[in-house]
């Protein structure tokens, strides 16, 4: 039980930051988005240790855990536009598999890359 409120205190606290960095880009105007702006500011905090890890972890786990159903939305809304999906559906059928390819190529890179540079720090 105690486990349960910790996670969803977490998950209200990331929540309320995530909006604040919404409002903080609209604000300052700036090209980036707020859900982008809130994942560098919180990166930097917990480099710097202003924000400690065990302050998120357990609502961070939750949500990623459950990520797959944020997702849903957004598929289901990509129905309204079953006309384009018809006439230009295999043009972006091609790019969804070439984006796919592409971000998990250098998703693998990189992971290699920083694993190999801990190997080499470790040693």
């Amino acid at each position: 039980m105690k486990h349960a409120v910790k996670g969803t205190f977490q998950v209200a606290v990331l929540m309320l930051f995530s909006y604040a960095m919404n409002q903080l880009a609209g604000l300052l105007h700036l090209p980036v988005p707020g859900s982008i702006l809130g994942i560098i500011v919180l990166f930097l905090l917990l480099e710097s240790g202003v924000v400690k890890l065990e302050w998120i972890e357990v609502g961070a786990n939750w949500l990623l855990a459950e990520l797959l159903l944020f997702f849903i939305p957004a598929a289901v809304g990509v129905m309204k536009y079953f006309a384009m999906l018809e006439s230009d559906g295999v043009r972006i059928l091609l790019v969804v598999i070439f984006s796919t390819v592409v971000v998990m190529a250098s998703s693998g890179l990189t992971a290699a890359r920083i694993a190999k540079h801990k190997e080499r720090k470790v040693s």
